[in-house]
């Protein structure tokens, strides 16, 4: 009998071991750690996270605690991993993995390094985690599109959460297995919450599947079983969840592994429209910030998947919430051409309900070009083509945008991300002895340390 997904994860979960992976790797978990915290400290006075953090600092004395990120304080590590997961996550700026299925593979990290704190793992451990559920999110996220039954990508989020924890936390693969299983049962997450006028919820969504994973995890170290066979079952994922589809895992780390094929953002926007933004910056140094009363027309030429995403629904045209205006490629190109750039403040209300850009989106139309689907997931292009009223035309493509796994950012930009990122909030001092020492993780003594060196004076 052949082995069940589950197993076959929980097989190489389990046999993962620092010494398979190669430096190159290590670099890009780096990156990622320092982007993911970046991105969680520099949304810390936003109201969703506010929320989380409130619920996280009321678990009290707790005998499995973990660091709330941006505070000396410490809480139950499920709720810890909830308030983190929605920091990292809430600006829209954590990296991306783009497959039959788009998500964010960083929001796996707060889970992992709430089990390292738990039991206070080696580095190594916490290196082989977040290489462990990249590794196990992407290769979902290969496999199949949930998003295709109506389902969130979160789903694959706690899966992999599951297994990164279960690796920190030294589970065999039985454990493992049994972690799956429950993670993979409570996984099922509606795709409404990316439908239509976001919600805070768009934010919050994968942090939730990052501490259920978490959660599955935990329960498997102490002891608890799951349902089995938990994909391929009566009941089980298949049948119920996919309506009777099927698919098979593809092999896991078979040739490299697939953070590397992740992007780190350049810009706090739903990753299909970085490369229209790049677009839309090339077109304001060559003719200067554009007039709204000087166009006669813009047409923007993107792929099915970024026209599914962030276009098509009657409400990103209209934005009205932040969640809805960093997921709509017609606002996000009009602020890009009226401003100039594209930052935190670009998301603001006075911004996206600003009489200016709803002119400029009236004046555009936005087309599938089949070229564009034919290099998708590889690359996301999207081109944007101005006409003016005094008949001159312009256009910028691009399709590898700054961060791309393409073109990815070096050491330098990651620094430079997190640095502007966390201005304001956090000592700059303190910032860059953070980011030296998480440039040498492989040797860190104590995660919990390193994370409070980011306290937000509140």
């Amino acid at each position: 009998m052949s082995k069940t997904i589950a197993r076959r994860i929980a097989e190489w979960v389990s046999s993962l071991s620092i010494e398979d992976i190669p430096q190159d790797v290590i670099e890009e978990v780096k990156k990622r750690f320092i982007d993911t915290v970046g991105v969680a400290v520099g949304a810390f006075y936003e109201e969703p996270v506010k929320i989380a953090r409130w619920l996280a600092e009321s678990s009290g004395t707790v005998r499995i605690p973990a660091t709330i990120w941006g505070t000396r304080k410490r809480g139950s590590a499920d709720l810890v991993d909830f308030a983190n997961g929605c920091a990292c996550r809430y600006f829209d700026f954590n990296d991306t993995y783009l497959s039959k299925e788009a998500l964010h593979p960083s929001d796996s990290i707060p889970a992992i390094i709430a089990a390292a704190e738990i039991i206070d793992a080696p580095p190594e451990k916490i290196i082989e985690g977040i290489v462990a559920a990249y590794e196990v999110i992407g290769a979902l996220a290969d496999a199949y599109s949930v998003r295709s039954r109506g389902l969130d990508h979160t789903v694959y989020i706690n899966i992999g959460s599951a297994a990164g924890a279960a690796k920190v936390l030294g589970l065999d693969a039985d454990k493992t297995e049994e972690a799956i299983n429950i993670a993979t049962t409570t996984s099922l997450a509606l795709r409404q919450t990316r439908a239509g006028e976001l919600s805070m919820w768009k934010g919050c969504a994968a942090a939730h599947a990052s501490r259920n994973g978490l959660f599955s995890a935990l329960l498997a170290w102490r002891g608890m079983t799951g349902p089995k066979p938990v994909f391929e079952g009566e009941f089980g994922f298949f049948n119920v969840a996919l309506c009777g589809d099927k698919f098979d895992l593809p092999e896991l780390g078979k040739d490299g592994y697939r953070i590397m094929k992740t992007s780190i953002k350049y810009w706090p926007v739903e990753y299909h429209s970085m490369s229209a933004v790049e677009a839309a910056l090339r077109i304001v140094e060559k003719v200067g910030r554009i007039n709204p009363d000087d166009i006669e027309e813009i047409i923007i030429e993107t792929f099915t998947v970024s026209y599914k995403i962030i276009v098509k629904d009657p409400e990103k045209w209209d934005p009205k919430t932040r969640e809805t205006a960093d997921h709509s490629l017609p606002y996000i190109v009009a602020a890009a051409l009226l401003d100039g750039k594209v930052w935190i403040d670009t998301f603001k209300p006075e911004r996206y309900l600003a009489e200016d850009v709803r002119r400029v989106m009236k004046k555009m139309r936005v087309v599938v070009n089949p070229e564009y689907d034919k290099i998708y997931p590889e690359g996301i292009g999207n081109k944007i083509i101005i006409k003016f009223k005094d008949g001159r035309t312009i256009e910028e493509e691009s399709i590898y945008p700054p961060g791309h796994f393409k073109n990815p950012l070096d050491r330098g930009g990651v620094e430079e991300k997190f640095l502007k990122i966390t201005k304001g909030l956090v000592d700059e001092e303190r910032a860059r002895e953070f980011l030296s020492k998480a440039w040498a993780l492989e040797k860190l003594e104590d995660i919990g340390r390193l994370i409070r060196l980011l306290i937000v004076e509140e």
